[in-house]
């Protein structure tokens, strides 16, 4: 499978024709949010522009930030990587705007390691040790005696409060942890510290990483898809409303052979 370093790498897409009224600005389907869903939002755009010659500009400001944009008008997709939250909803509700939502594939939060490190796999409970400053040194997790480094997602992130959910039920994440804002530099502080451990979409995992199982079971597309893998979730693409015209055809590229062809070669697993 090709991985993320092997598509589109701009934060937006844009074309310079103009077919019809289309979108909530009326010049073509504006997309914000998880930068997670980010990489299969600018493929499908590609292809969308391609074939459809609608303009298609992809932003990836975070799952939070999504909601707000399709809360406030401001995009036709808010690409999150996790639910809605019940306040969200509350929000666009007030705003008369109904979110609707609309699975695009099924991820799993990968847990990584720097290539050097010996442990290969870690309980829920000793992931939620690490992140809570309980265990601070990998020889506290079956690893060599060196400080573990603590990498995490920043607030506004669907990955952050998925992990939050998933695996500190109610645990604080120690202040000492370090903050990035998106998966790849997660992924690119965790290659470069041999201490390190991070959590990112399964999607952008490389060789640059090394994933370990989490109870016993390595995140791959089929742990994933048959949800044994613990940190398994779905992906989202919100609408307001039920979609129509081309945010539907957009919406709806997960269930085209085409799109699932793009989600198998980002690395993601198909919901069709």
């Amino acid at each position: 499978m090709r991985k993320l370093g092997t598509v589109l790498t701009s934060v937006a897409i844009m074309a310079m024709t103009t077919v019809g009224n289309v979108g909530a600005a009326g010049k073509g389907i504006v997309i914000d949010g998880s930068t997670t869903v980010g990489p299969i939002s600018k493929s499908f755009a590609a292809l969308f522009m391609k074939k459809y010659k609608v303009p298609v500009t992809v932003s990836e400001s975070g799952s939070g930030n999504g909601a707000k944009s399709l809360i406030n008008g401001s995009c036709d997709i808010a690409d999150m990587s996790r639910s809605m939250k019940p306040q969200e909803i509350a929000a666009a509700k007030s705003k008369g705007v109904n979110p609707v939502q609309n699975v695009v594939a099924l991820d799993g939060i990968a847990v990584v390691v720097h290539p050097s490190n010996p442990v290969r796999a870690l309980t829920e409970a000793q992931i939620a040790g690490i992140y809570s400053g309980r265990i601070t040194n990998w020889r506290q997790a079956g690893g060599p005696n060196f400080p573990i480094v603590v990498i995490q997602r920043e607030s506004n992130s669907g990955t952050q409060e998925t992990f939050r959910e998933l695996v500190m039920k109610g645990k604080q994440v120690a202040r000492t942890a370090e903050t990035q804002a998106s998966n790849g530099a997660v992924k690119n502080r965790v290659s470069q510290t041999r201490g390190a451990i991070g959590f990112l979409g399964f999607g952008y995992v490389d060789a640059s990483v090394k994933k370990v199982a989490v109870n016993g079971v390595v995140p791959s597309v089929t742990s994933v898809k048959n949800r044994t893998y613990p940190l398994s979730r779905p992906l989202f693409m919100y609408t307001n409303g039920r979609p129509s015209g081309m945010v539907a055809k957009f919406v709806d590229l997960p269930k085209t052979p085409e799109g699932k062809r793009i989600i198998n070669e980002l690395g993601f697993v198909p919901k069709y």
